[in-house]
């Protein structure tokens, strides 16, 4: 009998996770989940008084974004989204500081036995986090509450078209094969 584990495993410089069965083809089915985050790095679900580390961190999700309406709004969408067992948003902090966020969406479903399935969005990491394994680690974070819920599949979408971001998402565990997504916009208005 065979059991999975993750270990960390040294590559070059650092340490990274490694997904490994305990068998004898072990190296064949080893699997680099890539760097670990550090020591100082936590992941939680966010609250209440993290919206504007939220929002200040979706700065650098896009180079240019809508413009917020009133806090009032943002504070009322904010509180729904707490609110809503559906909705979850994660966040990876180094110390006290924001450095990663994503979003899943459990979505509720009448297919597969009923089991729900989830979206996952927003994925941003600071840039001057980038590449320390804290979006990894919160997509994993996402992943097991998917699985833990019942859902029967998570899809990610990006917008990003870059082999480096692509193949991000799929050593994180996603298939950019599996589905095909379209994206439908409403129309402009009319000036």
């Amino acid at each position: 009998m065979s059991r999975s584990r993750r270990s960390p495993r040294r590559r070059g410089a650092g340490l990274v996770r490694v997904y490994w069965r305990e068998s004898r083809t072990w190296p064949a089915r080893c699997k680099v989940l890539g760097p670990l985050p550090t020591e100082n790095m936590k992941t939680r679900k966010l609250l209440e008084a993290d919206l504007p580390a939220l929002l200040d961190l979706y700065k650098h999700l896009h180079a240019t974004d809508d413009p917020l309406p009133a806090p009032l709004v943002v504070d009322a969408i904010w509180q729904e989204i707490l609110a809503s067992r559906h909705l979850h948003y994660f966040g990876g902090f180094e110390g006290a500081e924001l450095v990663s966020s994503c979003n899943l969406t459990v979505i509720p479903n009448l297919t597969r036995g009923c089991r729900p399935y989830g979206v996952i969005e927003n994925v941003v990491t600071h840039a001057a986090y980038r590449g320390s394994g804290c979006a990894k680690a919160l997509l994993a974070e996402a992943l097991d509450t998917a699985w833990s819920v019942g859902c029967y599949k998570v899809m990610l979408m990006t917008g990003r078209k870059d082999e480096a971001t692509l193949k991000f998402y799929e050593s994180a565990g996603f298939d950019r094969h599996g589905k095909q997504a379209f994206i439908a916009k409403p129309p402009a208005e009319a000036a």
